[in-house]
């Protein structure tokens, strides 16, 4: 679809070395208006995230689980390093069961370019997040057509859940991406089978291999192959077994090359994996066992993390969409159960929007079936949300053709309504910036009817801002000595976010000296802000919901004194 150009020619090869700069234009133009106008849309689109990644990276806070992840990654790099001897990496709490592909990759671009080595972190993880985006586009682009792509760009960037994560979620977005990439060359794989085009298998290889170098978790990939070939096997099936079962295993042998492919990335991000075949399935297996002292909130109860009740997840997922990617989602879903007579599809397109579909549900329903662990809502399951904007942009694009054949007039309506809701939601995502992935869809009554009722600044990136905001008051009530005075000061979240951005002279506190603070950094979230008395002296605030306070006790400590 893209054309290069060389010398002085234009994109469909012709000499333009003599000509003037309107006629290059013109040309350029009837160029541009042979393309399809979603097409370019999407590739605009996902241009203009680049730029806004860029432009913005530098806001976002270091969240909790990244000073121990970059330290986990200095660990395998000093494994390999002492040839094997190094044994460190393996006693770092449970991160051993981890892939470390992700914080390698991070440090070796930190030797490199001249950029703090968290905001590098974050850059690297919003430019994956958008791949990924533009992976879900491709997909739904290869199963319905490019309008499909566009709404599929549009479900994913103004899901908050993403795009908020996308720049210090570095677990769960770098997998969520390579297992979408992943899904992306299996469905162009499955188009050719029993034969597959080998560049197909190599991209599932190294997008699953990829995704194994971050989590085991992604093992699911090669179950969603298997599928796929199940699903392409030739009808009918009863009768002709044999036939049948030699397009399976024939299938099965041209993946052979991307399984080893994938089994080679995986043990070189993740030395814990390579010591025994089976321990990626023995990691798979351990997060079932999770049950640690963390606790979650839903519908303002207080669980913990091994106890939640079975629809803990769905409802997060479900209340963190916007509600029109939440239709769209139904409609395809919708696509899939009618029959065609009346509205359904059929054939290639069934098979593979059938195994978006499971994999968007399977996840989730397995959490269901075995009431397994889980904590701060989604954060999890974000693996899943590329396959349900792949299913809404198919829904939402199904929708508008099925109007169009009705009335025009309807479908004019339809997309004036589609337009106006994801503007909506676009700005409440602006107005939330940096705390995009706060965002909670109407179900609940938004920030305001989920604040502390449900979770919210867990990752605590407040930190920058009420850091901020500490220094602004010190300098103002105390101009004389607020750079040289030691003050002693709370954190509900991580030493190493806070020590970041705070002055020398504010001493961070470990948890069981919290009583001698002098002021306290807590965000909303679980009523973190409550554990400590003080005179709040300043907030962080979205959309009219206080996020995050910081508390003067000096007063306070005085009195308990």
């Amino acid at each position: 679809m893209t054309d290069s150009t060389s010398g002085g020619l234009d994109l469909s090869g012709r000499d333009l070395a003599g000509a003037g700069l309107g006629e290059r234009l013109k040309r350029y133009a009837q160029w541009l208006s042979r393309r399809n106008a979603f097409d370019l849309a999407s590739c605009a689109a996902l241009a203009a995230l680049v730029v806004v990644a860029l432009w913005t990276f530098q806001n976002y806070a270091i969240s909790n689980d990244e000073g121990v992840q970059h330290r986990y990654g200095e660990l395998i790099i000093a494994y390999y390093k002492s040839g094997f001897t190094d044994q460190s990496l393996f006693k770092l709490d449970n991160l051993y069961l981890y892939g470390g592909l992700f914080d390698i990759a991070a440090l070796g671009l930190a030797q490199i370019l001249p950029v703090d080595q968290y905001e590098l972190r974050h850059l690297l993880c919003a430019l994956i997040g958008i791949g990924g985006i533009g992976a879900a586009a491709a997909t739904a682009r290869l199963i319905a057509n490019p309008r499909a792509a566009f709404f599929t760009i549009v479900a994913l960037v103004l899901c908050g859940s993403w795009y908020g994560g996308m720049f210090n979620h570095t677990k769960g977005i770098p997998l969520a991406a390579f297992m979408a990439g992943a899904m992306y060359f299996l469905i162009r794989a499955t188009r050719d089978l029993p034969v597959p085009r080998m560049r197909d298998v190599i991209g599932f290889g190294v997008m699953t291999g990829a995704a194994l170098g971050i989590r085991s978790l992604s093992l699911l990939l090669i179950g969603y192959a298997g599928l796929a070939i199940l699903l392409s096997v030739p009808r009918p099936v009863i009768g002709h077994w044999q036939e049948r079962t030699r397009f399976v295993m024939r299938s099965a042998l041209w993946f052979l090359p991307a399984l080893l492919i994938a089994y080679v990335i995986m043990i070189a991000a993740w030395p814990w994996a390579a010591l025994s075949p089976l321990n990626p399935i023995r990691g798979l297996l351990s997060f079932n066992d999770f049950h640690y002292h963390i606790r979650t909130i839903l519908f303002g109860k207080v669980y913990e993390m091994a106890d939640v009740p079975r629809y803990y997840v769905p409802t997060y997922i479900a209340i963190r969409l916007p509600l029109l990617t939440l239709g769209g989602t139904l409609l395809a879903l919708a696509l899939l159960l009618l029959p065609e007579r009346i509205g359904g599809i059929s054939g290639a397109r069934r098979r593979e929007l059938g195994l978006i579909a499971f994999a968007a549900i399977f996840p989730v329903a397995c959490q269901v079936i075995t009431e397994g662990p889980a904590l701060d809502g989604w954060r999890h399951f974000l693996f899943v949300f590329p396959p349900i904007a792949i299913l809404a942009g198919v829904g939402l694009s199904a929708s508008i053709s099925a109007l169009a054949r009705l009335h025009r007039g309807t479908m004019i309506v339809w997309l004036a309504i589609v337009s106006t809701g994801y503007t909506w939601t676009a700005g409440k995502l602006y107005h939330l910036h940096p705390y995009e992935y706060l965002y909670y869809n109407q179900l609940v009554g938004g920030l305001e009817g989920a604040s502390r009722r449900f979770v919210t600044d867990y990752w605590v990136n407040i930190m920058p801002e009420a850091v901020e905001e500490l220094h602004d008051f010190l300098d103002r009530t105390e101009p004389a000595t607020a750079k040289t005075n030691t003050y002693r000061v709370a954190v509900c979240g991580e030493r190493v976010s806070y020590e970041e951005y705070a002055r020398p002279n504010l001493q961070w506190l470990r948890m069981h000296d919290w009583r001698l603070a002098d002021f306290y950094i807590a965000p909303t979230h679980m009523n973190c802000d409550r554990i400590l008395a003080g005179k709040v002296i300043g907030k962080i605030e979205r959309l009219g919901v206080t996020i995050g306070v910081i508390k003067d006790r000096r007063a306070v400590r005085e009195r308990e004194e």
